[in-house]
């Protein structure tokens, strides 16, 4: 009985010592990156294992800076103050963004790319050129002295690039889409709910966790648009430690840590959605 003879695969061929090189070289250039950024998070934890004598000698470690915490500050109302102003601000972009991103991708009217390229140009101001006259007409309608004031300004100050980003997001859905809901009979806000918005979700997503990131690591706006010592974000109870005649360095290590711990929470847990929606946003 004759076997029939199954031709194998033809061996890869070997790599190239260039290339093996070129490898190595990337590895170790990852590693490099690696360590730089790892560095100051590693810092932070270690010192914050001492107290201020164990810091400055370089030997020992305790819990003191962690126990003391809570005493110095009032870190557990200041995380729930940041969480309160990142969830309403970002509640307001995504809403304003995602409807007038939709409307400038797929309705036409007058006067729309004029507005759209005055909203681009609104993201190249400097924040400290526009402070001084938010904190005016702020102050005028007395919302300095609440939550409000400091949710409106981050708001508006993330509105245009979220607009941006989700009116690229949007001129990548086929236009057939959109007229082939209307023609069924849904209106633009109902095909803006059930066709365009599922569809948006990496970029919701995109916007969400810059946003995020943005709002919870500022220190400015919350200096200056929350003067109730009460509703203060944690960047600003920080700062108001490290301003301090005497200031404990693992004691503001261990509150820095807590402070950086939910934006990097946000960012790894939502870095798959973050990438696709940027490369499938701003890349259309």
């Amino acid at each position: 009985m004759s076997t029939l003879s199954v031709p194998l695969a033809p061996p890869a061929p070997p790599r190239s010592t260039a290339t093996r090189v070129r490898r190595a070289l990337l590895f170790l250039a990852m590693v490099v990156v690696a360590v730089v950024m790892l560095y100051p998070f590693w810092f932070m934890i270690s010192t914050s294992f001492h107290t201020e004598a164990q810091y400055q000698s370089g030997h020992g470690s305790s819990l003191s800076s962690w126990t003391s915490l809570t005493a110095t500050i009032p870190i557990g109302q200041q995380l729930l103050n940041s969480t309160l102003i990142c969830a309403a601000s970002i509640g307001i972009i995504l809403v304003v963004s995602v409807s007038a991103g939709f409307a400038f991708a797929k309705l036409q009217f007058r006067g729309s790319q004029g507005i759209f390229l005055a909203l681009v140009g609104a993201m190249m101001v400097p924040l400290q050129s526009i402070l001084i006259p938010e904190y005016v007409n702020v102050s005028r309608l007395g919302l300095t002295s609440n939550y409000l004031g400091a949710i409106l300004v981050y708001a508006a100050l993330g509105t245009p690039f979220a607009t941006f980003l989700m009116t690229t997001y949007f001129r990548g859905l086929p236009d057939e889409l959109i007229e082939a809901a209307v023609v069924d009979g849904l209106s633009y806000p109902a095909t803006l709910w059930q066709v365009a918005l599922p569809l948006a979700l990496p970029a919701i997503a995109t916007v969400t966790v810059l946003q995020f990131v943005q709002i919870w690591d500022d220190l400015l706006v919350g200096l200056l648009f929350l003067q109730n010592p009460s509703e203060r974000p944690i960047t600003v109870g920080l700062a108001v430690l490290a301003s301090g005649r005497t200031t404990s360095v693992p004691l503001l290590m261990a509150g820095s840590f807590i402070s950086a711990v939910p934006a990097m929470a946000v960012y790894l847990g939502f870095q798959r959605y973050l990438v696709r929606g940027l490369t499938l946003g701003v890349g259309k």
